[in-house]
């Protein structure tokens, strides 16, 4: 009997060869740069033509935003997962050690710092980078609430407010951890909201 060929779908065909520009992407965002990351140099470090870039994507541009989409969906679900069952605030601090920790080592914070940098050397990526921006507003606004909601400091300061000022420092510390080697600096701010979290528990409603 003639042995049966199974060949693979087209349409499983071009996820793959999709799957495989994102990983050539984020390579590209984190070893090189957005300023360097062109479409000869993605598809070079992928090993393709570069015109599947375009065909798939329709601009590097494109390209990117789609690589800094899989890597923020994929840290978003690690977060959700972490987060399952956390009901204190020293609780809450340890996930962020650790979520931090992972997002220095795995290089997501590079990718968006670098296409933050993008953003503003790119008028037409603003909007773009701001609308991904708000749905992690959006999620610790969701994390928070256990936290303030009927608190007394929940009635000074808005969900709202306190997730854009986390997101904004978040940021801004994997931003700036990117210019110093040494991370003990970092760790010693989790130190210190670990020792502040009794002095604030009795504030929060998840306290």
């Amino acid at each position: 009997m003639a042995r049966r060929v199974v060949r693979d779908r087209p349409q499983a065909v071009g996820e793959r060869t999709k799957q495989a520009i994102v990983q050539a992407a984020l390579r590209a965002l984190k070893e090189i740069g957005f300023s360097r990351a062109s479409g000869r140099a993605i598809a070079r470090l992928g090993g393709f033509n570069q015109a599947l870039i375009f065909y798939h994507f329709g601009s590097v541009n494109g390209l990117l935003l789609a690589a800094l989409d899989q890597t923020s969906a994929a840290r978003m679900d690690r977060y959700r997962h972490a987060l399952v069952g956390v009901r204190s605030l020293d609780e809450l601090i340890e996930v962020a050690r650790q979520t931090y920790r992972e997002d220095l080592e795995e290089g997501h914070m590079t990718v968006v710092a670098e296409m933050i940098a993008g953003s503003v050397a790119d008028p037409k990526l603003r909007p773009e980078i701001a609308s991904r921006i708000r749905l992690w507003v959006e999620f610790v606004e969701d994390v928070l609430n256990p936290f303030l909601q009927g608190s007394p400091l929940g009635i000074l300061v808005s969900r709202r407010d306190a997730a854009n000022a986390l997101v904004a420092f978040y940021l801004g510390l994997n931003i700036s951890s990117r210019l110093d080697d040494d991370q003990r600096w970092v760790e010693n701010l989790f130190d210190a909201a670990e020792r502040a979290s009794p002095l604030l528990a009795p504030f929060l409603t998840g306290g």
